[in-house]
């Protein structure tokens, strides 16, 4: 079994930064990828960023090109998401998942590609 534990949240004003990070128990860590997902009230959930097993690709939704980095630390089987210039449209419950397939990074903005996830966390970002 493998639980996911996010950390990092709260409420900042517009212009603020956030960095959320994830933490995975269980092995092989290593050898999926990862991402992370936010739900808005009333919408959703959106597919934000991933990285893959090794780091060497990321991809991110438009919105958050140019001012979130996604990261890792297989040392610490720890999954980040570093937000710059946060605007209230970032307002949301953010979640990291799993990617459901080894060494995969196949479709990563699609939901049903991880198999866990974690609780989420609330990110506020007031105007």
């Amino acid at each position: 079994q493998v639980h996911l534990v996010e950390s990092g949240g709260g409420l900042v004003q517009a212009g603020d930064s956030l960095r959320l990070a994830c933490v995975a128990s269980g092995d092989n860590f290593n050898i999926y990828a990862m991402g992370w997902f936010r739900q808005a009230p009333g919408k959703d959930r959106e597919f934000v960023a991933a990285i893959s097993w090794g780091s060497a690709f990321t991809t991110y939704t438009d919105s958050v090109k140019g001012r979130f980095t996604i990261s890792r630390d297989n040392t610490k089987n720890t999954v980040f998401l570093q937000m710059n210039g946060l605007t209230p449209a970032d307002t949301a419950v953010y979640y990291c998942a799993r990617h459901a397939t080894p060494r995969s990074v196949l479709r990563p903005e699609e939901p049903n590609r991880y198999n866990y996830w974690g609780q989420g966390i609330q990110v506020t970002v007031s105007s």
